[in-house]
């Protein structure tokens, strides 16, 4: 039915067509040109039939039509699905650090940083497995790193010389300690002395402590009171170690030269650790000194004074150098071990005779190498003891002593000492050592001079 009415309507338009084109035809008064009419007239040829071509068309005899392979519908791709688990968010972290002042305990500063107790006593617990707590100065730091509701991730005590001692919260509580990585650091000054050698060093804003290595080593050699006019040029060379911008420990003296007068000191101290120094008079070796107490402070001097347990004014009879407990405590020169005991007062004691009428008296010692005997030969520099406070004294110092036919005279003056160090020294190896000193010095003062000229550029 449908494709009847399609036909009819077909048959239709055709008519009404004819019939227009018919119309249009007669209301046409013009001629139509002859090149229009053959170009209406115009039939594209017929195509010409296809010529067969006769191409012989062989197949294997086993090629079947079950053979071949089917194409059936493509697969779905399908999306690589990778197992990973989801990263758990970190929660939020709190910082809390702050230095331990004067009369504070490490449970006050917990409580302050908002560690419960039972977290306050665990972290006290676990630096003690580590650290002696009695040991906490002022200065000593301790950082807390906790989350938003209290709790502790990680509490950090740091100590002396850069080490840190680290709780750490985790499935168990784990405690570590972290040493710094030092970096030595040679620097170079120049200090003019006007009125002690301890203000000259002070004003030059270098450490004044190294007035008393420089008194231990020329007090026996020169006369500081008598000698010295003032405008006298001290130039040192010095070692510090570092972690980063921190200072770690007490500098060290490499080098010193100390013009009084026409002559010209020098004193180059090792770097082995063997506490010998020499000592040059205008380039030459005057003698071989050891330090007894290296790097220490000198807290009290000989003579009289009020005597800081007693309260009288009472002779003392030697010189005192503040240290830390248990540094080593090394003779000054070289000879045999006389003495090794209790003194009363003076505590643990070794004393050494040099010579016949020299002896030095090391007090308040805390302990004595085991291998060390009476009548036992000591060089210059040799450990004989370490620093502490038995008998009576107020803190960790030694009292160093020098008796000239058993009277005690003053360490850092006398002369006598001197002569009973004074031993064979190689001066070729000692003058490259102090040549080396010097070149290392120039090159020193130079390089902070460049930096303090371009600094104030």
């Amino acid at each position: 039915m449908r494709l009847r009415t399609f036909a009819a309507g077909v048959a239709l338009a055709g008519t009404v067509s004819g019939t227009a084109i018919a119309f249009f035809d007669v209301l046409s008064k013009e001629p139509v040109p002859p090149e229009l009419a053959q170009a209406g007239s115009w039939m594209p040829q017929r195509p010409e039939a296809p010529r067969s071509l006769d191409i012989p068309l062989s197949l294997p005899a086993t090629a079947w039509v079950e053979d071949t392979p089917g194409f059936g519908p493509l697969p779905l791709l399908q999306a690589a699905v990778v197992d990973r688990p989801m990263q758990a968010i970190e929660p939020p972290l709190l910082t809390w650090s702050r230095d331990i002042s004067s009369g504070e305990t490490l449970g006050s500063l917990l409580s302050e940083a908002g560690l419960a107790g039972a977290d306050r006593a665990e972290v006290a617990l676990a630096l003690g497995a580590e650290y002696d707590l009695r040991r906490l100065r002022p200065g000593n730091s301790v950082t807390v790193v906790s989350t938003m509701d209290g709790s502790p991730r990680t509490v950090s005590l740091a100590v002396e010389d850069g080490v840190r001692i680290e709780v750490l919260f985790g499935e168990q509580v784990s405690t570590q300690v972290v040493a710094p990585d030092p970096e030595m650091v040679t620097l170079a000054g120049e200090a003019v002395i006007d009125t002690s050698i301890f203000a000259a060093l002070d004003n030059a804003g270098i450490p004044a402590r190294f007035a008393v290595d420089l008194a231990q080593m020329l007090g026996g050699t020169v006369d500081f009171r008598r000698e010295m006019a003032g405008g006298e040029t001290l130039r040192l060379l010095w070692r510090e170690t570092r972690v980063g911008d921190d200072k770690i420990g007490q500098p060290d003296l490499a080098f010193a030269a100390l013009e009084i007068g026409d002559s010209l000191y020098e004193i180059v101290w090792p770097d082995d650790g063997s506490g010998q120094a020499t000592i040059y008079v205008d380039g030459e070796v005057l003698r071989v000194f050891a330090q007894p107490v290296e790097g220490a402070r000198l807290s009290s001097v000989f003579g009289r004074r009020t005597h800081p347990a007693y309260g009288n004014v009472r002779m003392h009879t030697g010189v005192d150098f503040a240290a830390t407990s248990g540094t080593p405590v090394r003779t000054t020169a070289p000879g045999r071990v006389s003495f090794i005991g209790w003194r009363g007062g003076y505590g643990r004691v070794v004393e050494i005779s040099h010579g016949s009428e020299t002896m030095t008296r090391y007090a308040h010692l805390s302990a004595v190498p085991e291998g060390l005997t009476q009548g036992q030969l000591v060089a210059a520099g040799d450990v004989i003891g370490r620093v502490g406070a038995t008998g009576t004294a107020t803190g960790p110092n030694l009292h160093y002593e020098v008796l000239v036919d058993g009277r005690p005279t003053d360490p850092l003056s006398d002369d006598r000492l001197a002569e009973a160090a004074e031993n064979e020294v190689d001066d070729t190896a000692a003058l490259l050592r102090l040549t080396a000193a010097r070149a290392l010095l120039t090159e020193n003062l130079d390089s902070e001079i460049a930096q303090t000229t371009t600094e104030r550029l």
